[in-house]
């Protein structure tokens, strides 16, 4: 039977085999070229190593967009299926939820090995930020002269720097510098990202000090660095770097009890990206993560502006300002609490096509679930679309993949269709869903004749 055209839901994953490129037998997986030295090249697919990883992962999603796109125009169908309706659904599903799952895996395996690579590009950033600030440094000292706070602040750069370098180095495996920023979900997090941010600009900040106060050959000039890292002199940027880090391990807090409540769905990602900072786990720009990166940025840079102009204390952030920044993390915080919610079943009805009889819901006939929250964010990919089960009576249903050009027509978010096993006993029953989260929806009742 057909499905009722919802909205569609679902990214593209998948293809079909461990293979993905032809030629002769070398003795290696299936898009393995060989190069010098027997060794994995750029050009090789097979997945197994970082050269290849990006590459078969890109051409299995490709081969399963083809799959899935003549499926959807009725071809690749085999002659013992294609004269029934819910056989040819069927088969189709089991064949994209099985592929789905083995680009799946190459998804992971191409996230893992971006990751692996993560340190060193990570560690090359930080090199070009110390080199930037030696060229402004010796682009403004110009006419000024090099005063003993330039050295202090390159002194300072080069600390912080190995100081990065070398945690990235031990978490090679993990992201590099980036892991403690690397949420749960395997996704980057805005409160901890923005806490890291004031937490290195305070280290750079006292490390300047420190280097100054090293240099000063005269006690008056000790004195003066002293008084400025008292409090009074930085009030605002302690209470800054106070409440963000109070904020990062609150909404760590936050997030798990309402995951492990089942207020919260997540779903984890294949790696982290830039954009987690911005996005939500669907990807769609979210207002109080870019209200909090853009405050905290703008805040940061009025911040260095200070140290610069006065690199013998800490910075002077006005209180104007750093209420600003503490009304943006309290709507940040406020707006992880309000996330989410429970999938919820609203009425589910008799799949009916043009033509049908009006009737009641008996076996073998499909049965439409509306409700909402039945994909949660991040989950839009085929293979967490198959994992979706509903539970009619005692028997469970997996939801089927019925593909359309560019996407998938069922499931959806708002929509599930699935047939009434013949297993079911006729009478009342209860229907529930379970997502790809592993999150239940509410019982729905509903009655079922023979």
């Amino acid at each position: 039977m057909a499905v009722r055209e919802a909205r569609q839901g679902g990214a593209d994953a998948g293809v079909r085999g461990g293979g993905y490129s032809g030629g002769r037998d070398t003795g290696h997986p299936a898009g393995h070229r060989v190069g010098s030295g027997d060794g994995h090249q750029g050009a090789c697919t097979c997945g197994d190593c970082p050269h290849g990883a990006r590459e078969g992962h890109r051409r299995a999603v490709a081969a399963f967009l083809r799959r899935r796109d003549e499926f959807a125009a009725g071809r690749g169908l085999p002659a013992a299926v294609a004269h029934s309706a819910s056989a040819s659904r069927q088969w189709i599903s089991e064949e994209l939820a099985q592929s789905a799952e083995q680009v799946a895996e190459r998804g992971r395996a191409e996230g893992q090995a971006w990751l692996t690579g993560l340190w060193r590009r990570t560690a090359a950033a930080v090199a070009a930020a110390v080199v930037l600030l030696l060229l402004g440094q010796a682009l403004t000292a110009v006419g000024a002269g090099w005063t003993a706070a330039r050295t202090a602040g390159l002194a300072a750069a080069l600390v912080t720097a190995l100081s990065l370098t070398a945690a990235s180095w031990f978490h090679r495996a993990k992201g590099g510098v980036l892991a403690p920023l690397i949420g749960e979900d395997n996704r980057l997090s805005t409160s901890r990202a923005v806490a890291a941010a004031w937490v290195l600009f305070v280290a750079y900040s006292v490390l300047v000090l420190a280097g100054r106060l090293a240099a000063a050959s005269r006690q008056r000039e000790r004195d003066a660095l002293l008084t400025g890292l008292e409090l009074a002199r930085g009030a605002g940027v302690v209470t800054v770097l106070a409440v963000v880090c109070g904020i990062a391990v609150l909404v760590r807090r936050v997030v798990g009890l309402r995951v492990l409540g089942g207020r919260l769905q997540k779903v984890r990602a294949d790696r982290p990206r830039a954009a987690d900072l911005l996005t939500d786990d669907a990807g769609r720009g979210t207002f109080a993560d870019i209200q909090y990166v853009a405050t905290s940025a703008v805040a940061l840079v009025f911040a260095a502006v200070r140290l610069a102009r006065h690199p013998e204390q800490l910075p002077d952030l006005p209180w104007g300002l750093a209420v600003v920044v503490l009304v943006s993390g309290a709507t940040y915080l406020a707006g992880k609490y309000a996330e989410g919610g429970r999938p919820v079943i609203l009425s589910v009805v008799r799949s009916r096509e043009a033509g049908d009889l009006d009737g009641p819901i008996r076996t073998g006939d499909d049965i439409e679930i509306r409700g909402a929250g039945f994909v949660p964010p991040g989950a839009q990919e085929a293979d967490r679309l198959a994992r979706m089960v509903v539970r009619v009576g005692a028997v469970h249903v997996h939801v089927p993949l019925v593909p359309v050009p560019g996407g998938f027509r069922n499931p959806t978010d708002t929509l599930l269709t699935v047939p009434v096993p013949a297993d079911v006993e006729p009478g009342r029953v209860e229907v529930q869903v379970v997502t790809a989260a592993g999150m239940e929806t509410n019982r729905y009742a509903v009655d079922v004749t023979e």
